[in-house]
């Protein structure tokens, strides 16, 4: 039957945890269907359940079926350069709109059995111009294409940015576009992209199909990620200005601005109830510390609660800095004899190197070697040792029930290149009155 879907897909369909739905669905509450070893879901009788028993779904699905919204008809997304899955994650399961992912696509093995281990199946492993290049392979009609075409030829820690091949990326992102019929994209960059000649490309290319688009840098703390981490977002639309529904309003502010400030000039920037800024003590100070130096096959959190072995001098580096918010600068200052060479020969720059965080204050962003202290202030405020994965993964929003495959190397890959799912989720949330928009005008 071609309607069946994973149990996956259905918990994301219908917004709850995957381990309720399977006890739901062994108890004959939800309408499911025992096939071999594996259950499987069809969408007009989750429909029909959703109706008929409307408190077993999520309060934000409750809110938009109140609402009048067509939940039979949910926003049907494709996720390129997918990652993990951050912006699927968001989109489908914490944004108050439903949503399925109907189609994924990323380059990285590892990153795509992740991709399916949260989302179903239907995410494809390989390279997004060849499979555009084969004719056996189709792209599903969608309503809405996400992704983030690589970052590394436009980031500011790519040397070579001048003439990275991975800027034209975009390229086979706009073609899927225009294959899958969608009438809105959500393109997401480092904030260097906006402003250069890239950037105007991929502005006329999307005229030229027939888009409207507006773009902004959003930083992930203003929408609850306890993270300071920025990323550019690029929203086109082919039936209205999208610019009258993005950015979407802050929810969070810095508390370190004094709250008439903030709001007095900035009013229609936020929420009628902002809260300040998610702290790094919010996201990890319930962990206890890590055991070992390998993935553990234990519940989470702590399956991805593990250390490294430091070396004797990286353990009298830790100690040498032991306050909040200390860096290499100190490390130079206290302790001269513990500072490297090229350290000390570096004397501007680089204040975030070797630093430890703040308890009251979001994390750094967050990059795919979070557990090398001496390439970022992942240093734990606290403990004499770097972040660990978990905690990494929470200052990305990732909830703990996520599930990572691969190495520890490629789950920090994954965990560092990913888009905050919170921050999706908002963004979801705005395409989502962008898209209602066109349905309560009709």
């Amino acid at each position: 039957m071609s309607e069946w879907i994973t149990i996956n897909a259905a918990a994301s369909y219908v917004k709850i945890g995957c381990s309720t739905l399977y006890r739901l669905a062994r108890s004959g509450v939800v309408p499911a269907h025992k096939i071999g070893r594996s259950w499987r879901f069809s969408i007009p009788e989750l429909d029909n359940w959703i109706r008929s028993e409307p408190g077993n779904v999520s309060p934000g699905l409750n809110g938009a079926l109140r609402s009048g919204l067509s939940h039979s008809q949910p926003m049907r997304i494709i996720d390129l350069f997918c990652g993990a899955g951050g912006l699927t994650l968001g989109f489908t399961r914490l944004a108050s709109c439903p949503a399925l992912s109907v189609w994924a696509n990323d380059f990285n093995r590892f990153a795509t059995e992740t991709y399916n281990a949260n989302f179903g199946s239907h995410c494809v492993d390989g390279d997004i111009i060849d499979l555009l290049a084969d004719p056996k392979n189709v792209i599903p009609q969608a309503d809405i294409v996400i992704g983030g075409p690589p970052c590394q030829g436009f980031s500011l820690l790519n040397k070579n940015r001048d003439n990275d091949p991975r800027k034209q990326l975009w390229r086979p992102y706009m073609e899927v576009v225009r294959r899958s019929g969608a009438e809105v994209f959500v393109m997401e960059n480092v904030p260097q992209l906006l402003g250069t000649i890239e950037h105007g490309e991929i502005i006329e290319a999307a005229r030229q199909a027939g888009f409207k688009t507006t773009a902004a840098v959003l930083c992930a703390a203003d929408y609850g990620v306890p993270q300071t981490r920025k990323r550019a977002f690029i929203l086109g639309c082919s039936f209205t200005d999208p610019s009258e529904f993005f950015p979407p309003r802050k929810t969070h502010y810095n508390p370190s601005k004094k709250p008439a400030n903030v709001f007095q000039d900035d009013f229609s920037e936020y929420v009628s109830n902002p809260k300040p800024w998610a702290t790094v003590c919010d996201a990890i100070a319930d962990l206890k510390p890590p055991k070992g130096v390998e993935i553990r096959d234990v519940e989470p959190p702590y399956n991805l609660h593990f250390g490294r072995t430091p070396t004797e001098m990286s353990l009298k580096r830790y100690k040498a800095i032991p306050k909040e918010g200390m860096n290499r600068f100190d490390l130079q200052r206290i302790a001269p004899e513990l500072t490297p060479d090229c350290w000390i020969r570096k004397t501007q720059g680089g204040t975030d190197l070797f630093g430890r965080l703040w308890w009251d204050r979001p994390s750094f962003t967050i990059r795919t070697e979070f557990y090398k202290p001496e390439k970022g202030r992942t240093l734990h405020p606290q403990q004499h040792r770097p972040i660990t994965h978990r905690e990494a993964a929470r200052f990305q929003s990732f909830p703990d029930d996520f599930i990572f495959t691969g190495t520890k190397i490629e789950i920090a890959k994954q965990i560092g290149n990913a888009v905050p799912p919170l921050l999706a989720a908002k963004v979801a949330e705005a395409v989502y009155e962008l898209v209602n928009s066109r349905t309560s005008s009709r």
